[in-house]
This record gives C-alpha cells, sequence and structure tokens, in this order.
C-alpha cells in the first residue's frame, strides 16, 4: 500500500457533478493531513467523465462489468490504501462527513456506515416514496434478518478496511451490493458502525441510476436469500404449527367457535394444506441452508451445523418411512370401516377426517423422503 486512505466514487455519466466531487475528496485528505489518492471506477461514461476525472487528479479505474456493485469492486481491488471511503459521484454526499468515517475505522471498526436519516436529508434529496417506505422498510428488515443495529442499509458514503471487504468475496453487481456489503460483514462477524452524514440534493438535470421498484425488489430478494430462516423456517414452522393446532380441534367433530359459527371438514382441509406446504417450507429451508454453506454463500453456523449433522439422509428417511406408515395405516383403517359398512354408504364427516389426516401423512413422508436424498447429496464432502 502507498496510502492511507482512498477515496472511491462510481461513475457513470456524472460529468455535471464529477469535478466538484473529486474536488472535495482532495480537501478530505487536505484536511486530515493525509497520503491519499482519488479513484474513479468508471463504468463505461460516454459524457466524458473520465478525461474529467483524469485532469482533477483522480485515477481512473476502467470497468467493463455494468452495475454499481462491480464499479465498486474493480475500485475497491484497485485501490493502494488500507482504508477506503466510497460515495456517489452526484454531489449527493459530502466527503467531508468522511472524516469520522476514518476516525471510527482507525478506533478499531471493519466498516462504518452512514446514517442519513441522523445526519439530515435536505428537501427534494430523496424521493418520498424511498424515504418514508424503501429504505426504513428494508433497513428495518435488515436489522430483523440479521440482528443489526444500522439504521440506513442503503447509504452510499460509507468507510471500510479494504483488506476486511477484499475477504468476504463479495458477488453481487447491482445495487444490491450495497445489502450484501453490510450482510456478508455482518455474518463474518466484523465490526460495523454507523455515523451521521448529509444528504444533498442531486443535480437538477442528473437522471438517477436508481430505479425504484427493480432496484427494491433485488435488495429484499437479496435479504431473503441469505436469510433460509426468515424465508424458509418461521413462516414453515407457523404453518405446521397452525395447520397442527386446527386440525386437533376439529378431528373430533365440527368445532363450534359461537353459534351457528364453526370449524368442520373444509377448515380440516386448509389446516392439513398448511401442514403441507409448511414441510415443504422447512425442506427447503434445510435444502436451502445446507447449500449455502457448501458454496461458501453463508458462514458455518455451530448450532444450524449440529442441527444439519441430526438431520442425516438415514434419519430423515426413518421418519419419512413413519409418516408413511401412519398414512397408509389410516387409509387402511378407513378400507376397513367401509368393508364393516359391506362397502355401502359410511359416516362422511367421520371417514373424511381420519383420510386428511392420512393423505397428509403420506404426502409429508413422500417429501421428507425426497428431502432426504436431497439434503445428503448437498452435505456431499468432496476430498481430493
Amino acid at each position: 500500500m502507498t496510502a492511507t486512505l482512498a477515496l472511491l466514487m462510481p461513475c457513470l455519466n456524472e460529468a455535471r457533478t464529477l469535478g466538484v466531487c473529486i474536488q472535495r475528496a482532495f480537501q478530505l485528505i487536505e484536511t486530515l493531513g493525509l497520503s491519499g489518492e482519488v479513484i474513479v471506477a468508471d463504468n463505461g461514461s460516454t459524457d466524458g467523465s473520465q478525461a474529467i476525472a483524469e485532469a482533477a487528479g483522480a485515477r481512473v479505474v476502467p470497468v467493463a462489468t455494468r452495475g454499481y456493485g462491480a464499479a465498486l469492486m474493480a475500485g475497491i481491488a484497485a485501490a493502494r490504501a488500507r482504508y477506503v471511503i466510497m460515495a456517489d459521484a452526484d454531489g449527493t454526499y459530502d466527503f467531508m462527513d468522511g472524516a469520522a468515517m476514518l476516525a471510527r475505522l482507525q478506533a478499531g471498526a471493519d466498516m462504518v456506515v452512514g446514517n442519513r436519516f441522523k445526519g439530515g436529508i435536505a428537501k427534494g434529496a430523496m424521493p418520498l416514496l424511498h424515504q418514508y417506505l424503501g429504505n426504513p422498510v428494508l433497513s428495518w428488515l435488515g436489522r430483523l434478518f440479521f440482528g443489526l443495529k444500522i439504521g440506513d442499509f442503503h447509504c452510499g458514503l460509507r468507510g471500510f478496511d479494504r483488506e476486511k471487504i477484499l475477504a468476504l468475496n463479495l458477488r453481487t453487481t447491482g445495487m444490491e451490493f450495497a445489502s450484501e456489503m453490510i450482510v456478508r460483514a455482518a455474518l463474518s462477524q466484523l465490526i460495523i458502525d454507523e455515523v451521521p452524514v448529509k444528504l444533498l440534493p442531486p443535480h437538477p438535470a442528473r437522471q438517477s441510476h436508481l430505479r425504484t421498484w427493480r432496484d427494491g425488489w433485488r435488495h429484499l430478494r437479496f435479504l431473503l436469500l441469505y436469510s433460509p430462516r426468515w424465508l424458509y423456517l418461521y413462516p414453515g414452522l407457523a404453518l405446521v404449527v397452525l395447520g397442527g393446532l386446527l386440525s386437533a380441534l376439529i378431528l373430533p367433530g365440527p368445532f363450534m367457535i359461537a353459534e351457528g359459527v364453526g370449524l368442520d371438514l373444509h377448515s380440516m382441509l386448509v389446516a392439513t394444506l398448511s401442514i403441507m406446504v409448511g414441510v415443504q417450507a422447512l425442506s427447503f429451508g434445510m435444502i436451502a441452508r445446507a447449500s449455502a454453506v457448501a458454496s461458501g454463500i453463508l458462514p458455518p453456523h455451530p448450532s444450524l451445523n449440529r442441527m444439519l449433522d441430526l438431520l442425516s439422509t438415514e434419519r430423515l428417511l426413518l421418519v419419512a418411512a413413519a409418516m408413511l406408515c401412519v398414512g397408509f395405516g389410516g387409509v387402511l383403517w378407513c378400507a376397513h370401516e367401509w368393508r364393516m359398512a359391506n362397502f355401502g354408504a359410511l359416516n362422511y364427516s367421520h371417514i373424511m377426517r381420519i383420510l386428511l389426516l392420512a393423505a397428509t401423512a403420506i404426502v409429508t413422508g413422500i417429501q421428507l423422503g425426497f428431502t432426504a436424498f436431497m439434503l445428503g447429496l448437498v452435505q456431499i464432502k468432496h476430498q481430493g
């Protein structure tokens, strides 16, 4: 490394504001009295941004792969400093806010994220839909899923230890890179801090690269994919428990809630379907977690690893076989009842209750049998 601090800007046609941003970046380096560099990771600008950056003293890193994340990762890899502070090149962030970030990094933090909601959002700096719905909801989900205390998951001004971030092997190329950086850092138990930063209005003639619904969905999708617990486990458990309780209430006969209001066979059908869907979600959760760990997307988790070790192919197949025995036992019992009635009319309500539970047990057994082999395939450890 030849510098203490690198200031990094992803750039795609930012000729209107790039020069001022570079000037402010050098001003921060001068104010801090550090050796530093300014890097512009250019994503294929056609408005002369590259020439503006070079004339202003920045180092231009061409990035052929399109996308916010692709540009940033190329810039981080090219940096020659221990600490990197990144910010957009559209003039919406004040690089001088990076001084507080560097202080936190030097004090031991591995990553410092800006919080625009604490630092102040100027009028017109952020669309109202983003300010009051998109960013707060996605940040709340990020905190819920990963136990973080970061208030602004998508702030574009953040600083970090370069080597620690490169070691995360970040993979996304789009706007969801902002979420991936925080999530992967949290899962790797890096020290994450935050500081208030200001958000300024963009240049009036600038067209935003952010697409509200597309990029919002990509952030949400990323958070869900990286949290099999919230995507599969918790919904699956809820469906199985609710379906099981409802089935138990209806099994003896109609369950009356109030006079003239009750639950009967149609409700029991819904309950058994809930159980089957829940078991399928739990199966997907086990496979997703094992696959993510095996491929290096998620780090190992001791308690989850112990659980997956207990759920060997053989044990799951035994559970599946037991469920199938229960299910076919129920079917045989119903057949016996039919024979006892000389294959004539049966008590529809009574027989259907048993058949619904038997069918649920059979389908669940088949699901678990397939899951056992799929999980076994994922858990195969290759040697060599």
